[in-house]
């Protein structure tokens, strides 16, 4: 379980500034059980047949998740294009639609620091799913999914930008927001939460972590 601190959404204080050191357990995602509900082992299984039996489904998949009636699957992240065009080309799945990237960062899991989540939709049988890869702060290499899913262009380029991930194969991986020497990636969760003092009608007021301290 990680833990993390002076986040935004802890409650039961008077901190509202996010800087405080203030600690909120976030939501664990788990390896689910069968039968999962739904739709979600019609897809399932249909995934395993597809990728060719279910030693094939183990090598690509690394866990099935149902968290909040959402479906997860964390793909090996070399399997990632793989089970992306399957999932998007079968008939009897034909997830059509990548809504975008969002990229997290857990500094507290070795390894893994970095993750990329794929909300994919099908339009066909009305159904939604989760993709979810990992990669190391040592080695933020994930397969671009831009020849699979166009959609994914400026959501790849975002994530590069404020995460750090580097997307292989993507056609022109820039940075989207930020200038393009700027140093570091601000989202993720070591990027210093400093700001720079403000003057305002003559008053000067200090960066937001200089603001207030709470113990």
């Amino acid at each position: 379980m990680s833990w993390n601190r002076g986040m935004f959404g802890v409650t039961g204080s008077g901190d509202t500034s996010g800087y405080g050191l203030l600690t909120r357990v976030p939501a664990e995602l788990r390896r689910s059980a069968r039968p999962y509900g739904g739709y979600f082992d019609v897809v399932v299984d249909r995934l395993t047949g597809v990728l060719g039996g279910r030693k094939a489904f183990e090598a690509a998949v690394e866990r099935v998740a149902v968290h909040r009636e959402q479906l997860t699957l964390e793909v090996h992240r070399w399997q990632l294009p793989r089970v992306a065009a399957a999932l998007r080309d079968d008939p009897q799945l034909r997830f059509e639609l990548c809504l975008g990237v969002s990229g997290v960062h857990y500094p507290e899991d070795t390894g893994r620091e970095l993750h990329a989540v794929y909300p994919l939709m099908s339009i066909t049988h009305n159904r939604r799913i989760c993709l979810e890869v990992a990669a190391p702060d040592s080695d933020p290499r994930v397969p671009s999914l831009f020849s699979i899913y166009p959609t994914t262009d400026w959501h790849e380029r975002e994530t590069f930008d404020f995460f750090g991930m580097v997307f292989d194969g993507h056609p022109a991986l820039t940075r989207i927001e930020m200038p393009d020497d700027w140093v570091g990636h601000p989202q993720r969760k070591d990027y210093p939460l400093g700001g720079v003092p403000v003057e305002y009608h003559g008053a000067r007021i200090a960066p937001p972590d200089k603001r207030r301290f709470y113990r």
